[in-house]
């Protein structure tokens, strides 16, 4: 016998989160659901394992865009499985990476320049002598940016 549907205030007592985020997963098209003949919502139990990994990715710092886009890669929309999880997982492992070291970047740099390419801190070491960046049409946090950038490459 197939498990029954369930209703918004289960997944959400199991899942561990508000109605609230469960309507709003939905709106943004993380989660799906049916409506009975009363006009409620119901979810198939799989909804309880689809929630788990929104909230496992945006404990890592993933955005509700970058799982939507990952779960959108699944054939049919279909639930993460074990093997989908491990795709899943690798990629953002990658991409967290890779955001460690520009924090890392940012964090070095904080005692000495914050990149913005200003004029004024002449112990700065990347002082914009003679505002070369003018040439660029760069505004805000260029330097680090670039810098960034590089870091990204490595």
């Amino acid at each position: 016998m197939p498990h029954s549907p369930l209703s918004v205030g289960q997944v959400a007592k199991r899942c561990g989160v508000k109605v609230s985020t469960l309507h709003f997963y939905e709106e943004k098209g993380l989660i799906h659901s049916v409506r009975n003949a009363g006009n409620q919502r119901r979810y198939k139990p799989e909804t309880l394992r689809r929630v788990s990994v929104i909230k496992a990715a945006q404990k890592l710092g993933i955005t509700l865009e970058e799982i939507k886009q990952a779960l959108a890669g699944l054939p049919d929309n279909r639930t993460p499985d074990k093997d989908d999880w491990a795709a899943l997982s690798s990629g953002w492992h990658r991409m967290l990476n890779q955001r460690i070291r520009q924090l890392e970047n940012l964090r070095d740099s904080l005692t000495s320049c914050i990149g913005c390419g200003c004029l004024s801190l002449t112990n700065c070491p990347l002082y914009n002598k003679d505002d070369h960046l003018a040439d660029d049409g760069s505004d805000g946090a260029v330097l680090l940016n670039r810098k960034n950038k590089k870091a990204a490459n490595l």
